[in-house]
């Protein structure tokens, strides 16, 4: 990428962190927000737009590392019995709204004439195509509705900026506080590796990726 300047939401997580410090040994020069440092709500369109307004771009990347299974004390459901209003609307608002109004919010920033990725963090369990358990029935919901508000932003975007590139990405199941209690059985990996392994996915992907859903080897994700 020509500008290598890159922006990491949800930079003081356990994945944000891994990715701005790989990117860093990378050569690119990148500025972090969170909430904890900067006080970004990303459910909160007004916080949104008073971080991302206050930065300079333009932004060869941005990468939203945000996102929660457990939001509000509701865990994740094993039965539809277990499915509450607040627990819906809270993954959807944390795990679908958030990066859509980052989106919004940070499309300024991006080159218009210039290669340049915007990717959210989603999950394989947002696969409708691989769902094959059932359960955690509003992350894998909000999962869901997060990857097709990207599918359909990368089609708006090629109107006016056809270099960009916008991805979904699932970078398996990370050793981090977040997945601490529910790997179970999956094979977890470090945060630095998922971290080098989504941004090998990041820069071997080109425009005609844009609206894909991809793992952390780069393979297809089915919708």
């Amino acid at each position: 990428m020509s500008e290598r300047n890159a922006l990491i939401i949800g930079a003081s997580g356990g994945i944000g962190s891994a990715v701005a410090a790989e990117l860093k040994t990378r050569g690119w020069a990148v500025t972090g927000l969170s909430r904890s440092t900067h006080g970004l709500d990303v459910t909160d369109e007004a916080s949104v737009a008073a971080c991302l307004g206050n930065l300079d771009g333009p932004f060869g990347l941005i990468v939203v590392a945000t996102g929660a299974l457990v939001v509000e004390g509701h865990e994740p459901e094993k039965a539809v019995r277990e499915v509450s209003e607040d627990a819906l609307l809270g993954q959807f608002r944390v795990n679908a709204l958030g990066p859509m109004l980052v989106l919004k919010h940070a499309l300024p920033l991006l080159p218009k004439h210039e290669r340049a990725v915007f990717a959210a963090l989603s999950a394989r369990v947002g696969s409708i195509g691989d769902n094959a358990m059932g359960g955690w029935h509003s992350y894998r919901a909000s999962k869901a509705a997060l990857n097709q508000l990207i599918h359909g932003a990368a089609i708006e975007m090629k109107r006016t900026r056809r270099e960009a590139i916008a991805l979904c990405l699932h970078p398996g199941t990370v050793e981090t506080p977040f997945t601490a209690k529910y790997a179970g059985r999956h094979k977890t990996v470090p945060a630095p590796e998922a971290a080098r392994n989504l941004i090998d996915v990041i820069e071997s992907r080109t425009a005609g990726h844009s609206g894909g859903f991809f793992d952390y080897a780069g393979r297809e994700i089915p919708w």
